[in-house]
């Protein structure tokens, strides 16, 4: 079961290939630029490459569904889309804040918090049971103040992701964790991506779309006086 990972969400460009639940092969790159558009296609040939199989061999393809960045959004599913299409092989989809809890399970804490960051005092979020994973809460985009999450005082959280940083610096919990060099990887939805592959929980490729949860918002242009 040979299955071709893509994660475009954040500043991270990944790109994975497994075989089962083994990691063939990773490439990927976190940049300030958002490099998916370039560097995309260039990964998935390393990949193969370096997984020594061709597309050919491929079983399904795995997606980080988001949320998270729309342009990188919309490359990812594009191009899982275009070889689910070509190669005629069922398209999987994750929640993009699931590829980020894998490294913090079981690891003491009570709830692991993704945080990816959505611009100006805004992250989109969701939390997670810090021994089995399971998603207590709806993805939502939430606005960080200085009440955000008090509810959970008390309990011994982890905040992960490039939305941590801002969230550390207003969030006042004496028993809170902060880890802002997480981000989505393709190399964490492989266990989620083989487990739905086994129970066939595939998304009908014709009509996937990305789980953008808030609409574009682009740059208005300055009207000419």
């Amino acid at each position: 079961m040979k299955i071709l990972h893509i994660e475009t969400s954040s500043k991270n460009c990944s790109v994975a290939i497994s075989d089962g639940e083994e990691l063939l092969c990773l490439c990927e790159e976190v940049s300030e630029n958002y490099k998916q558009s370039e560097s995309l296609h260039t990964f998935v040939q390393w990949a193969l490459e370096g997984a020594k199989i061709t597309l050919q061999d491929l079983d399904a393809i795995s997606l980080g569904k988001g949320p998270g960045s729309y342009t990188g959004l919309r490359i990812g599913a594009s191009s899982a889309k275009g070889f689910c299409f070509g190669l005629e092989i069922p398209l999987i989809a994750v929640n993009s804040l699931e590829t980020m809890i894998e490294p913090f399970l079981n690891k003491g804490y009570d709830l692991i918090i993704p945080l990816i960051d959505a611009r100006r005092m805004e992250v989109y979020c969701a939390n997670f049971d810090g021994k089995s994973g399971e998603i207590l809460t709806e993805t939502e985009a939430k606005i960080l103040d200085g009440s955000s999450f008090q509810e959970l005082e008390g309990k011994k959280i982890i905040f992960v992701g490039d939305g941590a940083k801002k969230a550390k610096e207003i969030l006042q919990f004496s028993t809170a964790e902060f880890d802002d060099t997480i981000f989505p990887s393709a190399k964490y939805l492989i266990k989620k991506a083989s487990d739905k592959f086994h129970k066939k929980e595939f998304e009908d490729v014709a009509y996937f779309e990305p789980f953008y949860l808030k609409d574009f918002q682009g740059v208005k242009k300055k009207k000419s006086e």
